[in-house]
């Protein structure tokens, strides 16, 4: 229970990773609020469903989470978008959408969130970026340039506020078995099961993550196991080069 009395926001809460990571932080004994356009059947102490698309929702969640549970230690910005294609294939939407999801939302969670921590004595913030946000793969600029966005906020926060005992963090996950990685496959014509097998053999350690693999790591970096850990990209690739 090493998180016991804490008390957590975590993003993108209806989806693989999100759904892990709620899952270890109450395991390890956080008190969690999550947020999500559908949330379903999760198990969370506090549901807050909205769209983060919409600016007015995410500059009140993290006030919406605190109220809920009584505070708020820990933020984990999960959610994500991804737009496959060359910049040529991209469309208006396909910005505005990758930009508000990927970029603006952390940025206005992060800055609602910071001073609620503050005023608390600090907090933990893990943003999800990605492998390709630090070493940029081919045909998704939407993608990759959103989540260089991440990276550099990450590291711009994390030395702005541990002097307010904030830790930011972020991980860079590879590829992920997850739903959004399993439509993709179905959106070009492939079979999930077999794409995956595929992508599997590709990694040095013989399989792509598990949603858990990277839910592990992020409760990790918000637990005092890693008090030391402030503005950390860690990738979490399998041994697995961007290519």
């Amino acid at each position: 229970m090493r998180l016991a009395g804490r008390r957590a926001l975590v993003t993108g809460a209806g989806g693989g990773i999100g759904r892990s990571v709620v899952a270890r932080l109450k395991n390890d004994g956080a008190v969690v609020a999550a947020a999500d356009i559908e949330l379903g059947a999760i198990e969370a102490d506090a549901k807050i469903c909205g769209d983060l698309t919409d600016t007015a929702y995410c500059d009140a969640l993290p006030s919406k989470a605190a109220a809920a549970l009584g505070g708020l230690d820990i933020l984990v910005n999960n959610a994500g978008i991804m737009r496959r294609g060359d910049i040529t294939h991209a469309t208006d939407e396909d910005y505005a959408l990758t930009m508000a999801v990927n970029v603006e939302a952390p940025f206005r969670l992060c800055r609602a969130a910071i001073p609620i921590m503050a005023e608390n004595g600090g907090g933990a913030i893990v943003n999800t970026s990605s492998c390709w946000g630090v070493r940029p793969g081919p045909n998704h600029p939407l993608y990759v340039m959103s989540k260089a966005a991440i990276a550099s906020l990450t590291q711009c926060l994390g030395r702005d506020h541990a002097h307010q005992n904030i830790r930011v963090n972020a991980v860079c996950p590879n590829e992920v078995d997850t739903p959004m990685l399993r439509t993709g496959f179905v959106q070009r014509g492939l079979h999930p099961e077999t794409a995956i097998a595929d992508l599997d053999a590709t990694v040095p350690l013989g399989r792509i993550a598990q949603p858990s693999d990277i839910a592990d790591v992020i409760v990790f970096l918000v637990s005092d196991e890693a008090r030391y850990m402030c503005g950390a990209l860690v990738e979490i690739n399998g041994g697995k080069p961007v290519t």
